[in-house]
């Protein structure tokens, strides 16, 4: 997959310890070729994810992905900039997985996929169909079925 090499990610569990490599490889697989630099993915539990939606949006819930854009600029020479945080909440991931009938890897890929485009400016709220096409086209390309936004439409 040819965004391997553009995007270095690193998926982490609560306490920063690396976890989940194969979601890592993936997430770059699939990536967009404009995604050069870094993310972090953490895996971390509702509790958490509620308490940073609660500081960050104003919302007292658990939701299932959160993205945090990097505020840093271009990395050093040879160092790639690092563009953001991806959190997703792994009680909620789970329960969703169920929910649509997959594995919670499967999931948590449909989630990593839409916080990573996020991170990179999509907002399927705003910009007119933009994202859910550049999502579509990159689920495909990762062998997925469906993303949030197809979920979350009426």
């Amino acid at each position: 997959m040819s965004g391997a090499a553009a995007l270095r990610v690193v998926v982490v569990d609560e306490r920063g310890r690396p976890i989940a490599p194969r979601l890592a490889r993936w997430l770059a697989g699939v990536a967009p070729a404009r995604a050069r630099g870094a993310v972090a993915v953490a895996i971390v539990s509702d509790a958490r994810v509620r308490a940073l939606n609660r500081r960050y949006r104003r919302k007292d819930a658990a939701t299932d992905v959160l993205s945090f854009p990097s505020e840093v600029g271009e990395g050093g020479k040879g160092v790639p900039p690092f563009l953001g945080d991806i959190v997703i909440a792994r009680g909620v991931a789970r329960r969703q997985a169920r929910a649509a009938g997959h594995a919670e890897a499967t999931e948590l890929r449909v989630l990593a996929l839409h916080g990573l485009l996020h991170l990179l400016g999509y907002d399927h709220a705003r910009d007119e169909g933009r994202m859910r096409r550049v999502e579509a086209r990159l689920r495909r390309k990762g062998g997925l079925r469906e993303g949030l936004i197809e979920r979350a439409a009426p």
